[in-house]
């Protein structure tokens, strides 16, 4: 493994465990790099927060797309201190980053209290009721949406 590897999942590995040690969130942590600049390295935040969304990549995509002004980030790679969950996979890919590399694995995470599996499960289809979903459809104060929408960017 390169020494920027290595850098990169260090400055992930610092920026948690300072935050662990505030009590900002647990042992999770991101850096996102764009050619070899560091954008954003973090900690998760979410007890500071009280965040349940607020998951390391989460918080430096968040950062990074701040810092650079825009939400295409396909120029960026992101270092993760363990495997992406789910919600986190969705937002680097809205993200359009293009390279993730991550360390610890969903069961090492898991065998530490942190299994995200019932998200995984929920959404391979093996779990359908983990809530009630329910499709109310033909509201006008819902449709009017998208003709504002396409209204407001001709």
């Amino acid at each position: 493994m390169s020494n920027e590897f290595n850098k990169y999942f260090k400055l992930a590995s610092e920026a948690t465990i300072e935050g662990m040690k505030k009590g900002h969130g647990g042992p999770f942590g991101a850096t996102i790099v764009r050619n070899g600049e560091v954008i954003a390295a973090v900690g998760n935040t979410m007890m500071r927060d009280t965040d349940p969304s607020a998951h390391a990549e989460m918080v430096a995509v968040r950062e990074a797309c701040k810092k650079l002004d825009t939400m295409d980030l396909s120029d960026c790679e992101i270092y993760a201190t363990c495997e992406p969950c789910p919600m986190c996979v969705g937002v680097m890919m809205w993200a359009n980053i293009k390279k993730v590399y991550y360390s610890s694995t969903r069961d090492d995470a898991g065998a530490n209290g942190f299994s995200d599996m019932h998200l995984r499960t929920y959404l391979d289809g093996s779990t359908p009721d983990v809530f009630d979903m329910e499709h109310i459809g033909e509201r006008e104060d819902c449709d009017v949406l998208w003709e504002t929408f396409k209204e407001l960017n001709q």
